[in-house]
This record gives C-alpha cells, sequence and structure tokens, in this order.
C-alpha cells in the first residue's frame, strides 16, 4: 500500500547537541519559514525530556508554552521526539512519565506528532506508550536505532512486535552510518514481513551514503524521510534537507522555494557548521565501514590530544574488539595501545651510559638552525636519538631513532627501511602488521607500559604516563642512565594551543621523578624547561 511522503525535518532535536538546543527564537522563526518553503511536512523542534542537569536550551524540553510563543505557519506540522530510556526509568509508571511530557492531548497542544527513540532492548517495553500517546489524538511514531547489525531473525521479530501496536510510523535509524543502499532495501524487506503500515527512516553519512540510502528506502516504500539541514546532527550528520526537499519536488511534481532556507544555511547554519564541526570525513567513514559508534571519532576530534594517528590506531583498535556502544572507559582504554606487562630485550645502557644524548624532535628549530647543531654534533659528539623519521639532520650524524607509536610505525615504515640507523621500539610489544612491515629492519627492543601520571625506569622497560613518543625517549635516556638530556626541535604550538600545557605537564612529570636526568632545550621552545643557545654550546 502506498502512502504519503512525508519530509520530517530534525536540525533543532539533533543540531541541538552542539549548542545545548540553544537556538534563539529569530533562528527558529526563520528555520520555521524556510521549512515551510521547501516543502517540509513535520519540524521536530526538538525533545520532550524530564532531566534537567546542566543548562540547556528551550529546545531540549519544546514545552507546548514554548512553542506557542513561536510563529508556526499554516501545513507544518510540530513534532517532539521521547527517549525510550527516560519512560523506562522504574522510578514512576509509563503513564505517569507520559502525563507529565505531555500534559495536553492534541486538542489543544499546538504538537501532533510524537516520536519515541528506541534501541533494540527497550523496544518492547516501550510501545505501550504508543496506546497512550494514540488515545490523546497524536501521531506516533517509534525509531530504531542500530538495526543495521541485526540479523533477519532479529528485525522480523521487532516488526512482528510493532505490529501489535498503533503505530503511525516505524523507524529504522542507521545508527552507525554503516548501511549500503542494497542493506537498506534488505531490512525494509525484513520489516515489511510484520509490519504493513507506513515506514520511515533516519540515516547518517558517515559513509557519504545518507541520501542514497534515503532514495532507496523511499523506492522501497518507506514514505517517511529524515533530514537536517547542512547534515546538521552528531558528528558526521544526516541527510540533507536541501538535497531532499529538491528530489522530493521532482517526484512530487511541485515546485519548492528554498530561498530562505539557503539564506539560512549562508547566514547562520555554514558558521555554525565551521564551529562545531560536524559533517563526514575519512574518520567518520571508517567508523562507519566498521560498525563505530560515530561518537568515538567526535570526541577524539574535538580533544587535541588525539593526532591522527592517535583516531586511526583508536579505530584498529574498536574495529577488532567492538565499539557499537560508545563508553569513554573503552576510548581511554582504546588510546592505551600497549597492554599487559611491559616487555623488551634490549638495555639502553649498553649504548648510553655517562654519555650525553641529543633528542632530535619535528620542530621547525632543527631545519633552522642545523649547522648549528651539526658542528655541535661533530665537536660534542652526543649520542644524537632522531624521534620517528626526522631528517633535517644530515644522516650520518643520527645514531638511532626512536618510535613507539604503532599507527606511525605503520605509517613511516618505508621511511624506517630505508633510513641506515636502528630503530629503538616496544618489538616485543608491537602488533604482528607492525612487525611485518618492519621485516628486515634493526630493531631494538625497549618495552613500555603506560599508568597514569607515572615515569619509572628499568634496565629494559620504561612506565610511562603516555605513549608519545617524547615520553618514549627521554624513558630511552633516562634508563640508559645517560650522563645529561638536550632537545633540539621541541619548538611547542601556537599560543592558546592546549597542546603546550599538556606538554608543560608531562615534562614536569618526568623532571619530578625519580632518576630523571637534567633535560636543557637548545633550540628555541615554549616549553618550561630550562634552555641554552646551541650558538653558545658549540665551544663549550
Amino acid at each position: 500500500m502506498d502512502y504519503p511522503t512525508t519530509l520530517l525535518d530534525c536540525t533543532l532535536r539533533d543540531g541541538g547537541y552542539y549548542n545545548d538546543w540553544d537556538f534563539s527564537k529569530d533562528l527558529i522563526n526563520n528555520y520555521l519559514r524556510a521549512m515551510q518553503g521547501a516543502g517540509v511536512d513535520v519540524v521536530e523542534l526538538g525533545l520532550r525530556s524530564l532531566k534537567n542537569e546542566g543548562f540547556k536550551g528551550a529546545c531540549a524540553y519544546t514545552t507546548d508554552s514554548f512553542i506557542r510563543t513561536l510563529e508556526i505557519p499554516l501545513g507544518l506540522s510540530v513534532g517532539v521526539m521521547i527517549n525510550a530510556a527516560e519512560l523506562l526509568t522504574g522510578d514512576m509508571s509509563l503513564e505517569s512519565i507520559l502525563e507529565q511530557l505531555l500534559p495536553e492531548t492534541t486538542s489543544s497542544s499546538p504538537v501532533s506528532v510524537v516520536r519515541v527513540a528506541c534501541h533494540v532492548h527497550e523496544f518492547g517495553n516501550a510501545l505501550p506508550a504508543s496506546n497512550w500517546l494514540k488515545e490523546r489524538g497524536f501521531t506516533v511514531g517509534f525509531n530504531l536505532m542500530q538495526v543495521a547489525d541485526r540479523s533477519q531473525q532479529e528485525i522480523e521479530a521487532l516488526a512482528s512486535q510493532a505490529s501489535n501496536y498503533p503505530l503511525d510510523v516505524l523507524y529504522f535509524a542507521d545508527s552507525m552510518g554503516s548501511m549500503t543502499p542494497e542493506q537498506t532495501g534488505q531490512i525494509i524487506g525484513w520489516l515489511r514481513k510484520y509490519w504493513k503500515g507506513p515506514l520511515g527512516i533516519h540515516t547518517h553519512d558517515n559513509m557519504g551514503m545518507a541520501l542514497q540510502n534515503t532514495l532507496r528506502a523511499l523506492d522501497e516504500g518507506a514514505f517517511w524521510l529524515d533530514a537536517t539541514v547542512t547534515g546538521m546532527g552528531r558528528g558526521p550528520g544526516n541527510a540533507k534537507t536541501e538535497y531532499l526537499a529538491v528530489e522530493l519536488a521532482q517526484r512530487r511534481g511541485s515546485t519548492c522555494n528554498i530561498v530562505p532556507l539557503m539564506e539560512l544555511i549562508q547566514q547562520v547554519l555554514l558558521p555554525m557548521q565551521h564551529r562545531y564541526g560536524w559533517g563526514t570525513n575519512t574518520y567518520y567513514y571508517l567508523a562507519g565501514k566498521y560498525g563505530i559508534h560515530p561518537t568515538y571519532i567526535q570526541e577524539m576530534l574535538g580533544n587535541s590530544r588525539y593526532s591522527a594517528e592517535d583516531i586511526l590506531a583508536v579505530i584498529d583498535y574498536l574495529r577488532i574488539v567492538g565499539g557499537k556502544k560508545f563508553s569513554l572507559h573503552t576510548l581511554d582504554a582504546a588510546r592505551h595501545f600497549y597492554q599487559g606487562p611491559p616487555r623488551g630485550t634490549w638495555q639502553p645502557a649498553s649504548l648510553l651510559k655517562d654519555r650525553e644524548v641529543l633528542l632530535l624532535g619535528t620542530g621547525p628549530g632543527v631545519a633552522t638552525h642545523r649547522e648549528a647543531l651539526e658542528t655541535y654534533i661533530k665537536k660534542a659528539k652526543p649520542f644524537v636519538l632522531a624521534l620517528n623519521t626526522q631528517s633535517k639532520i644530515a644522516t650520518e650524524l643520527i645514531d638511532a631513532r626512536v618510535a613507539c607509536h604503532p599507527i606511525r610505525l605503520l605509517a613511516d615504515c618505508e621511511a624506517h627501511a630505508s633510513l641506515p640507523q636502528p630503530l629503538i621500539t616496544p618489538v616485543s610489544m608491537l602488533p604482528s602488521n607492525v612487525l611485518q612491515a618492519l621485516q628486515g629492519k634493526q630493531l631494538l627492543d625497549f618495552g613500555l607500559e603506560v599508568q597514569t601520571d607515572t615515569f619509572s625506569f628499568h634496565t629494559n622497560y620504561a612506565v610511562l604516563p603516555t605513549s608519545l613518543v617524547i615520553a618514549y625517549a627521554l624513558a630511552v635516556a633516562t634508563s640508559g642512565q645517560a650522563k645529561q638530556i638536550r632537545l633540539a626541535g621541541f619548538d611547542g604550538y601556537g599560543a592558546g594551543d592546549p597542546r603546550n600545557p599538556e606538554m608543560n605537564k608531562l615534562l614536569k612529570l618526568y623532571l619530578e621523578s625519580q632518576n630523571a636526568e637534567k633535560i636543557t632545550a637548545i633550540t628555541p621552545t615554549s616549553y618550561d624547561i630550562p634552555t641554552k643557545s646551541v650558538y653558545g654550546v658549540i665551544e663549550v
């Protein structure tokens, strides 16, 4: 049976995760006019919630009294979303919670559409809410989240459950952004075995497939379609309203006026997107491909401590152990790539004992002061330890290289293979794919363990607060009983960059640890460490 196509825009609800649902009334009214012009049928203005922890704006609650202050255009229906978790707290009956969330029936409320977002394990217990909602006149939708990886049997069972309740539309969400159009069609076929009513879809754009999946769903008979302006939503975002509105107008044989919408995008939404950074990228693509919750990517992109190598390493870790459910604990564990007791077979003291060690970083100070550094190395003859593939100094002046990040090692394996120096790395603890990539390279095996706020130095391994290569290099020199440590190419970052205080904290922790060696920077640095000039130490 064919049903009328319904375009539902949920920009303010989904986008509210970026600004705590704190949208100005002027913005909302301009948005509502743009939605009417674009041919949108329903606007989901926000959430209905009883939670009140920390400040959130009006669209986190979307009360009837608030909606009445807005300029709702004729013909535009208003919806809200409830999270099933709030209905199933156990503190009150489901009916009592619903009465607090929706005190008015549709005879007086400006809300006509209520959707309930459910994880699979919540679905059966939340479905009775549909009876209560229908009795009060609401159009009722239930949104099934994270169904892309469910089996045919599971999805058919969910559809069978839904068929026993008076839902107006059964939605499924591509929560991980991992679906293809073929999978979209397949899931609709499975749902259709028992669910004969209207179907809806909510897509995420991790793999750039949100619009294609939505249109495939429409072709397969899913007539409720979600979208957001510019795709605004957590992480990679959603199908874009501006695209879907044009596609639907063509299919409907109608026209849509997207001028107000494009003005809203240009004047308001694009600046917000530049500020908050939603939209897909390679990291979200990989997360979608491996079924990893996009919040992992969003958290890492919002934290400057995660380098590109860190993010890729975490994705690789979650691909193996599973990352469908977001957990800060799992994210923290994923960042600590070395698990179990530290293992190593090489003793740095065999090369470094009582020697001055020069650590070569990757900052521009090395290239800027190259001649002076090379003169100093030739005269003072320190043991020169280059971080990763630093190559601004003449290669014959570098004694060894140090690297410990698995993803960085993989990325640099070809460069390491062509460099003549031995590589100090935790050989016994590296993943097999990294070892294979470094096959044939002379490797010196110094183990490491990561423990928060800890520096501890041993003959063939160290315990470090982080797997950053600078911490590992300092540990190699310290376990090697070096006479002193000098740094070049540790310039630091620009003013206000949070990586500066992070590095200062790390260096301070090192200097306060037992057996720490004296460290001195001999090229410019913004870090809080003693500094001398390479031009002055040349003659010393």
